[in-house]
């Protein structure tokens, strides 16, 4: 098929070099416009236009992609096929319907859940045991289009939003690839969405990682992992913000008011939430790498009775 890829961060770079290897042409990258990064300011690729620039892939990089000169730039590469991945814009009625088989979206979840922005860390923060891509049929909705093929992702005892990141942009790749030949050969049947049985999955912002000290440990325990290696679960330390990388819920519980640490070992400590206890095992602090907690303890003596605040910066 002659395709146009629509897609900007790393999570989509697996499904466009998958569908250049199953031997479609990919006519046209789009994506996002490159962005500053660092103190230089210096401009930096999206991961898709490095990724189709490596193979001689034409880029197309719109501000707003609805806008009239855009779409029939897009117009101009009479592709079969658009397929959508972690793009970043609303596409108009006039893009989702311009190729003979409309556009194509891959969703890292498996719809009708997890709708939204981030699937991935809210489902390793809201506890799901099993995840997934779901490829769907693109219609004006927010991710509400028919579903086309789902492939499940178990997540492990220890997953974190990282990991299963990267589990879910392979698998997401291969269905990716198995779809577009089920379109071809007509053996796929479009499936209505329905009710969706979760909340909308929020974008992700810094604050949500703010540690509430009074949830119970396996929920706080959750949110860490969730959000590692973005934005990341903090808490107040000492005046400074310490990030918390990896805890686990302990198997007991003090009469401390949450947030207090109530014991201190060699290879971590233990902080008292509204219910249960957790022991931190990795950290970081402003300044350093993330490292053992153990090793932080070694150079920062923690006592019992500390207590970690909310930060209300």
């Amino acid at each position: 098929m002659r395709i146009i890829f629509m897609g900007t961060p790393d999570f989509s770079v697996g499904t466009l070099n998958a569908l250049i290897e199953a031997g479609h042409e990919v006519v046209l990258a789009v994506t996002q416009p490159d962005k500053p990064k660092g103190r230089g300011g210096k401009m930096q690729f999206t991961p898709v236009k490095e990724t189709a620039l490596a193979h001689q892939i034409p880029v197309f990089q719109p501000k707003r992609v609805r806008a009239p000169e855009c779409i029939e730039e897009l117009r101009r590469y009479n592709a079969d096929i658009m397929v959508v991945i972690a793009f970043g814009q609303i596409l108009p009625k006039e893009i989702l319907e311009m190729t003979p088989y409309g556009c194509i979206n891959v969703h890292a979840s498996l719809l009708p859940k997890y709708r939204g922005a981030a699937p991935i860390q809210w489902a390793v923060i809201n506890g799901e045991k099993v995840s997934g891509v779901t490829t769907m049929q693109m219609d004006e909705g927010l991710d509400t289009g028919d579903m086309l093929l789902k492939s499940e992702v178990v997540l492990s005892s220890r997953e974190t939003g990282g990991s299963l990141h990267d589990k879910l942009a392979m698998e997401g790749a291969m269905l990716c690839v198995r779809t577009l030949r089920a379109l071809e050969e007509k053996t796929v049947t479009p499936e209505p969405q329905g009710e969706t049985t979760t909340e909308y999955a929020r974008m992700l912002d810094k604050g949500l990682g703010n540690i509430d000290w009074s949830r119970d440990a396996v929920s706080i325990e959750r949110l860490i992992r969730g959000l590692n290696p973005w934005p990341s679960a903090y808490t107040e330390w000492n005046g400074k913000i310490m990030k918390i990388w990896e805890a686990v819920v302990v198997d007991q519980d003090t009469k401390e008011a949450p947030g207090t640490v109530v014991k201190v070992e060699k290879d971590g400590f233990c902080v008292q939430t509204g219910k249960g206890v957790l022991k931190v095992l990795s950290l970081q602090i402003p300044g350093k790498k993330r490292m053992e907690a153990g090793a932080f303890l070694r150079g920062y003596p923690m006592e019992e009775g500390t207590i970690f605040f909310l930060n209300n910066c």
